[in-house]
């Protein structure tokens, strides 16, 4: 039996391994620039925090940590 959690990542990033557009890498270094957490940043990407993590990592982005 799935646990809700499971059933809730599936849903969410549908987009599982989906190439980033110009326009989400843009939105990303826009977002990232206001200081936006990870968190928040991938909500409004529809992506995982990994992949948002990943993809700021590689241009050179440094994302908010919220403590």
């Amino acid at each position: 039996m799935r646990n809700s959690s499971e059933i809730d990542v599936s849903e969410r990033f549908e987009r599982h391994r989906q190439p980033w557009t110009q326009d989400e890498i843009q939105k990303l270094h826009t977002l990232a620039k206001k200081g936006m957490a990870l968190k928040a940043i991938a909500k409004a990407l529809t992506r995982s925090e990994e992949s948002v993590k990943d993809r700021a990592k590689a241009d050179g982005l440094s994302i908010a940590k919220l403590r």
